[in-house]
């Protein structure tokens, strides 16, 4: 419940659906009953599920196409009325149709998201009408239903609640909030002489929220919405704002918490020169509405007092202390903040000199529109499985629940949608059995309670569809909970009374639907978790490779360092995608591929760690050095990318020895032939440290995989 939410979107979005839904069944069953109808609340459940789904499965990538969806929701749940009720009488025909349109929508969604959003529908609504065995008569009140639940999602998602830049600016200043918590948090432990347990923890939390802040706002950030709140700001401008703060933060907690352990903060003008720091960049209104000189200006002045402080440092006469460092990694991304909070305000006050976006927008190339591979598409492997399993769940489902046989087929279908890996089916499994049963027992027991007391009751079922859709992307146990208990309630409703076989069924149902699903998986164009993981720590290192070859040749060449950034945030996400892939191999403590995935991880976790702080030190420019370091630098280079091919073609399990190079050598040369601190305004050595981090970290991560150390 108190999971990331910045600009509260998911509550917004929950709230959106579930106000489609309530909208939805009042108006038909209002229309209803002004007519006379008397023929039950079913087209009001049926324009309710259209209005809730109009929300929910509505993904696609521009408003207009989202409006072509909405309307096509409409056709398709129209015709899957028409066709659930002819095929109603004959078992087999009904049978033929949803493992059909379960097949459809996986087959055809390498078009896009629309064509399973419509075969998604059809299922259902399919479902719906061959179970209720509706007649032609009926079927005019079920289209004004759907067309109800249609225009009320269409009026919610494109006029009340269509304005896209309000959320962003809500999540922008919700970063803020957060931000700022997190620095008071930080002057606090700094001003305390005492190191204080609890206080350490709730900053590891905040940072922890606040990096989950960076990542959720910088998906929300598009061209058109940056250009209606932020005329003259570029969207990458402002995710690199996002990421500069968070990182900034990140170090400052790190950073003094080494200080406070190496008693440097006992030093009083270090800690005044940092709390200043701290204060500045807490209080900078980068984004302000009006320009200002001294929105930025004492953030610059504090940074600039630190940097001569750490000039004095370092001219003592004995060798500096380790913790010197740690100040020049404050003052280092401190520094590369403020200029980019002074080219934001010169975007956002200078129209006449607003530069034109260079970046080159890759478009992603899904594999299914690759057409030199003439294997099967991964659509076309999932439409199989789920054919497989759509045969499977329904003779099963014959077998547990003749009355009700589909939905073993209806769980099958939802485990194996957005689930590749065997692991990731069982996981999902799993916490979709789990959720089940836990939802059947409160569920059951509520239902139960409020039997008879049908305000109560229908109270209950719009709060649990709330929370369901809520936590959807929070918990998917949790929703699968929420869901079950609408359920019980949709029976109480229905059926009038619920009976604790019938809820037992469902669950039963459902481990049934989950098991078949992971067996399919299994034996149908298997991939393997282990695989799985393998292509996802690829991916990371595909966008690593480039990333730390342009770090390192912007020390010779003239580089664009503004895609360091880019690939910083991609690289966070593609580790995030690693955790998931690997989940079901972390709750698995004790057996061999848990220690092995725990130490992939860290050694993941750390490359993404040292590449993030390479991008403030990528915009430092002047760096001084002999000739004899530039070849350095080109071997830097070309070992960095033979240890990362290395690395690629040992998770592949390609046949031979592959090797891995450390660059030691490298850094004792650098190390002996670079200019001094006094000889030099740049230090080389310092913004080396983390290159000479992550090579060893790949190493060692190569070694594990079954790669040796080359030899000398």
């Amino acid at each position: 419940m108190v999971a990331a939410d910045p600009g509260n979107v998911r509550l917004q979005k929950a709230g959106k659906a579930t106000a489609s839904l309530i909208f939805s069944i009042f108006t038909t069953l209002l229309i209803m009953r002004y007519t006379g109808h008397s023929g039950g609340i079913t087209p009001a459940i049926v324009s309710g599920m259209l209005g809730l789904m109009g929300i929910m499965v509505v993904m696609d990538d521009t408003k207009k196409e989202m409006r072509v969806t909405t309307i096509l929701l409409g056709l398709s749940a129209m015709l899957g009325i028409t066709v659930g009720s002819l095929v109603a009488n004959n078992a087999y025909y009904i049978d033929v149709v949803l493992v059909v349109s379960v097949f459809s929508s996986f087959y055809f969604s390498r078009f896009g998201t629309r064509y399973f959003s419509l075969f998604m529908i059809f299922f259902m609504t399919v479902y719906f009408s061959s179970v209720l065995k509706l007649s032609s008569n009926q079927l005019p009140w079920f289209d004004i239903g759907i067309w109800v639940g249609v225009v009320y999602a269409f009026i919610l998602n494109f006029f009340l609640f269509q304005d896209t830049a309000k959320n962003l600016k809500r999540s922008i200043h919700s970063f803020h909030i957060q931000s700022n918590l997190t620095l008071n948090l930080l002057i606090e432990a700094m001003k305390d002489k005492n190191s204080n347990l609890q206080r350490k923890e709730e900053l590891e939390k905040n940072v922890a929220k606040l990096r989950d802040y960076a990542l959720i706002v910088s998906g929300y950030i598009n061209e058109n919405d940056v250009k209606k709140i932020w005329p003259g700001l570029l969207p990458n401008q402002l995710r690199l704002y996002v990421f500069d703060t968070g990182m900034l933060i990140e170090t400052l907690v790190d950073s003094v918490r080494g200080l406070k352990t190496a008693d440097a903060l006992q030093v009083d003008e270090i800690k005044k020169s940092l709390i200043a720091v701290t204060i500045a960049v807490r209080d900078a209104e980068v984004l302000a509405p009006h320009v200002k000189e001294q929105n930025i200006l004492p953030a610059e002045k504090s940074v600039q007092q630190l940097r001569i402080l750490i000039m004095t440092l370092f001219e003592r006469e004995e060798p500096p202390q380790g913790w010197i460092y740690l100040i020049r990694r404050i003052e280092s991304i401190a520094n590369h903040v403020i200029e980019g909070a002074v080219t934001i305000q010169q975007s956002l006050y200078a129209q006449s000199s607003i530069l034109k976006e260079e970046d080159i927008i890759e478009k992603a190339v899904d594999e299914d529109t690759k057409t030199d591979d003439r294997s099967l598409k991964p659509s076309t492997k999932k439409a199989y499985q789920a054919l497989v399993a759509g045969i499977l769940s329904i003779i099963v489902g014959l077998i547990i629940s003749p009355a009700q046989p589909y939905w073993v087929l209806l769980t099958a279908f939802v485990v194996l949608l957005g689930t590749e890996s065997i692991g990731r089916i069982y996981t999902k499994g799993y916490q979709r059995s789990l959720g089940t049963i836990i939802g059947a027992i409160i569920g059951f027991g509520l239902a139960r309670l409020l039997s008879g007391h049908t305000i109560l009751e229908v109270i209950f079922l719009f709060l649990v569809v709330f929370l369901a859709f809520y936590l959807m992307t929070v918990s998917y146990t949790l929703m699968s909970v929420f869901i079950t208990m609408l359920i019980a309630f949709m029976y109480d409703l229905l059926l009038g009374g619920i009976t604790f076989s019938l809820i037992s069924a469902r669950v039963l149902d459902t481990i049934a639907g989950a098991s078949i699903a992971l067996v399919v998986s299994y034996l149908i164009f298997p991939k393997k978790t282990k695989v799985k993981v393998a292509e996802s720590i690829n991916e990371f290192l595909e966008e690593l490779a480039p990333f730390v070859s342009e770090y390192v040749r912007g020390f010779r060449e003239d580089v664009n360092v503004k895609n360091l950034s880019e690939s910083a945030f991609k690289l966070d996400t593609k580790l995030q995608t690693i955790r998931d892939e690997a989940q079901s191999f972390l709750q698995r403590p004790g057996s061999p591929i848990y220690s092995d995935m725990v130490s992939w991880m860290t050694r993941l976790a750390a490359i993404n760690y040292y590449a993030k702080h390479l991008v403030a030190s990528a915009y430092r420019k002047g760096f001084e050095y002999p000739e004899e370091l530039l070849e350095g630098f080109i071997q830097i280079e070309t070992k960095l990318k033979y240890n990362i091919d290395s690395l690629s073609a040992l998770l592949t399990e390609n046949e031979g020895e592959y090797f891995l190079q450390s660059l030691d050598e490298e850094r004792e040369k650098f190390e002996r032939l670079a200019p001094s601190r006094k000889q030099s305004q740049r230090d080389l050595i310092h913004h080396l440290y983390y290159v000479w981090r992550i090579n060893q970290s790949l190493v060692e991560l190569g070694i594990e995989l079954g790669g040796v150390t080359e030899k000398k």
